[in-house]
């Protein structure tokens, strides 16, 4: 417990029943979204989300809070933007202070190559909604004045995209914000309830085997993060998705004078400071896919050699705390979500790194599919057959994915 805990959040819990119009499988936010805008958004209500642990226990109590839409393609923009500009409205939608907080987001360039990079980033940005212009090393420094614009005479800053909505956000808060608003509208949600098994008929869902025994459903959703290949198999489905472990660390407090958040292509790593005063930063995926949960010192020494090449400030704190999460890569560094060629399955997936700045339009996107049968314009680039039909996103749009 801490001092933002939440001491007035209700949360009801109900016994399962036997049957729901919808189960969710995964109550982290993509989960509890789905199924808080299937209630609030379209009426549906006989909704059960299922958590084999805690609420927020997977990678959404494991992720770094950054809230951006700065990606490289349109496809991904637009969906991002749409994400930043929900979790803008959040708080006052909820009625729940999540500890939303605008920051702006230095995307640096340290080689020509990634100065044409950004310059093109910021144009496609532009173009396609994301508030996003190319800035120059004195303007980095004007932004954010902790950066070593010479890079410690190794990687000297040539410039940056500066994404002016980059935010952040408590993720325990957006997930009991979630939580509470779909049980208040009276969905159900499970914890310690693990899925075993997937229940058929005919070629198509019908339902799941949990611990605590079995639930029909006429719809299935997986919103399981890393583990999804694990439960789209129990459905015949074969995705293209590996899970790759993703670590960061934060440091003890340092003055609230860091406004903006930081991050590098080239060096990998990305900074931000959190509402407490700690340093929080991160870098790229473990090469090696696995679903280990274990951190390590050699991220911590290589993580943290780089970050200090261009922010020299950092080598004065002491680390005080390290986590893993497991994230669900896809082929083409893109999300997966809607039908899956099995009847009743749908998924929520490949959100690799970025599954936390799209919590509010996945989850709202997935509930208009649920409660419509039509996919929505603004996900039907990211449907699972793009990858048969040679459509794929390709998108490296973060640190982590390199």
């Amino acid at each position: 417990m801490n001092e933002f805990v939440e001491r007035q959040i209700s949360l009801a819990w109900n016994d399962p029943k036997p049957a729901y119009d919808v189960v969710i499988v995964g109550g982290g936010g993509h989960g509890l979204a789905t199924a808080y805008y299937l209630a609030a958004r379209h009426g549906i209500t006989n909704v059960a989300v299922l958590e084999r642990k805690y609420i927020g226990s997977g990678n959404s109590g494991r992720n770094t809070t950054i809230i951006r839409s700065n990606y490289g393609i349109p496809e991904a923009v637009r969906f991002y933007q749409r994400s930043l500009e929900l979790y803008s409205t959040l708080e006052a939608e909820t009625g729940r202070w999540v500890m939303h907080k605008q920051k702006g987001l230095l995307w640096m360039a340290h080689t020509e190559a990634g100065v044409r990079a950004e310059r093109s980033r910021a144009t496609v940005n532009t173009l396609f909604g994301a508030k996003t212009e190319y800035v120059t090393p004195q303007q980095v420094k004007e932004i954010c004045p902790q950066v070593d614009i010479t890079g410690s005479g190794v990687w000297p800053v040539m410039g940056a995209s500066y994404h002016a909505e980059g935010a952040t956000a408590r993720h325990d808060r957006v997930v009991w914000a979630y939580a509470e608003g779909a049980m208040q509208r009276g969905v159900h949600i499970h914890q310690n309830t693990a899925v075993t098994g997937l229940q058929m008929n005919a070629g198509k869902v019908t339902g799941v085997q949990t611990n605590n025994g079995p639930i029909a459903a006429k719809i299935v959703v997986s919103a399981v993060g890393g583990h999804v290949t694990t439960l789209a198999a129990m459905a015949g489905v074969r995705l293209p998705i590996r899970t790759h472990p993703l670590q960061a660390y934060v440091t003890n407090h340092y003055a609230q004078s860091f406004d903006a958040i930081v991050a590098s292509m080239n060096l990998l790593f990305y900074v931000s400071q959190t509402a407490r005063g700690e340093m929080l930063i991160g870098a790229e995926i473990d090469r090696q896919p696995s679903y280990s949960y274990g951190a390590g010192h050699h991220f911590l020494q290589s993580c943290s050699h780089r970050a200090i090449t261009v922010l020299p400030f950092l080598r004065n704190l002491r680390i005080v705390r390290q986590w893993t999460g497991v994230c669900d890569m896809s082929a083409d560094y893109s999300p997966v979500m809607g039908v899956t060629g099995v009847d009743g399955f749908y998924v929520t997936t490949g959100w690799g790194t970025w599954g936390f700045k799209a919590i509010p339009a996945g989850g709202e996107q997935m509930a208009e599919l649920v409660a419509t049968g039509v996919t929505p314009e603004l996900i039907a680039p990211f449907a699972l057959d793009r990858f048969a039909r040679d459509r794929t996103m390709a998108d490296r749009g973060s640190a982590g994915t390199h």
